[in-house]
Order: structure tokens, then sequence, then C-alpha cells
């Protein structure tokens, strides 16, 4: 297990530096109520009093209840400021329009709220000169987790390194609310969603097989087809051609 009194005192000091180079004033970033932001919150309030968490649900009825309730929860444990903006009619009047010209995919239609919440940040961000911290974990990101140039864009991310089990270890050491330590991972995209039942196993299998421990060879052979087919999301649009 880490020692997770000196990761956070090295992801607060992570966090100084970056501010301090950028020449930004504040930091931002998505308070979805979950475990990941949580985290995220916590080391960039220790690190800047100037952080706000922004609260954004979007059309999935768990936005407006547990999750808005947690966020809050994990604000107020830690005096972090929020501000709250409604997301839906955005997405509908996406929607809208895009159904004039094509047939929109379910999955395509889910992803518009991860984009719609990085083009809130990036705004929000721009008009108060700070920073978009990212909440995505180590675990996440090897199976591409997360939805591209949606919640895998931000300015920096202090828990990118963390597996998924790293961050519930770091939580407990921080004595985070037990509630949102407990909570089925969810990106809530839609109601019913959890991160495990949509990726087809657990964090628990993902986590052992990045750790080099044994899995099934069934699971073993999901998490690398993920992680090959979603190489695009990794690179970021940086595929080109070179002679």
């Amino acid at each position: 297990m880490r020692d997770y009194k000196e990761e956070f005192t090295q992801r607060v000091s992570f966090i100084q530096k970056i501010l301090h180079e950028s020449g930004a004033e504040g930091i931002v970033y998505g308070n979805s109520g979950g475990k990941d932001s949580t985290l995220v919150g916590i080391l960039c309030k220790a690190a800047c009093s100037n952080t706000v968490g922004l609260i954004m649900p979007c059309s999935s009825k768990q936005n407006y209840h547990e999750d808005m309730e947690d966020a809050q929860l994990a604000a107020a444990q830690c005096g972090i400021e929020t501000c709250q903006i409604d997301l839906a009619r955005v997405k509908d009047a996406a929607l809208y329009q895009l159904k004039k010209i094509t047939t929109v995919s379910d999955n395509a239609a889910v992803n518009i709220a991860p984009r719609l919440r990085m083009m809130t940040l990036y705004a929000f961000a721009a008009s108060e000169n700070r920073l978009v911290a990212g909440t995505g974990n180590r675990s996440e990101e090897y199976v591409g987790y997360f939805t591209k140039w949606g919640d895998g864009a931000y300015d920096f991310n202090p828990i990118a390194d963390l597996t998924a089990t790293e961050v519930y270890e770091f939580l407990q050491f921080l004595n985070a609310p037990v509630q949102i330590i407990e909570k089925a991972p969810s990106a809530a995209l839609f109601d019913g969603q959890t991160d495990e039942k949509e990726m087809g196993f657990s964090y628990y299998e993902l986590d052992r097989y990045l750790s080099g421990g044994l899995i099934s060879a069934e699971t073993t052979k999901q998490i690398e087809e993920m992680h090959i087919k979603s190489n695009h999301k990794r690179l970021g649009g940086r595929k080109y051609f070179r002679k």
C-alpha cells in the first residue's frame, strides 16, 4: 500500500507547481459526487484555496439526486466552493439539431453530456484564469473508459497514476464521506448505468491485472482488447502520417 500521507504532500506540491508555472489564479473541476472527483477536489483545495467544483447534471435522474447530494456533501466537508449548472436543455438542443442530419446512436447520445461538461469547465476556466483539473484514474485510462474530448480533457490530472483501488484507499486515509467511498462507481450517463456493468468486469479484476496478478483468461482478453481499441483516446488525436 502507498504511503498516502506522503502521497498527499507530493500531489499538493505538484498542483502548486503547475499553477505557479501557468500563472493561473485558481482551479476548476467537475464535481460529480464520485470517488475520483472527490479525491481531486480534496487535493486541489489543499493546494489552492481558489478551487471551485462545478456540479453539472445532464438528463440522468441520478445526476439530480444521489450524485448532486454526494457532490455537495464532499464539497461541504472540505470547504470547497461549488457552482451548479443544468446542461439538460443544452443536450436536448444539440440532439435536436443532430437528428436533422443523422440518426444519432445511443453511444453518441450518451457521450454528449461529458463533452458539454468539458466545454463548460473550459469556458469557466478561461473566464476566471483557472486550470481544469482532470478526474480520471489509471484503471479507466488503461481500458479507455472515458469520453474522448469529454472527461478525458484537462490541463492536469493529480490522480492519473492511481488505480481505482488506490483512489478508494486514499479516500479512506483522508476520511472522505463513507457514502461516497462505498457507492458503486458510475459515470451516470444514463439511469442504472454502472462502470463495472458496462465494462464487463470489476475494478478489482482490472487493478489485479494492472498489478501483475492472476485473473481469468477471458477477462484478461477483454481488458487487452479494450486497451488496444482505445489507443486513439490515449494519443488524444496525435496520430498522423509520417514518412
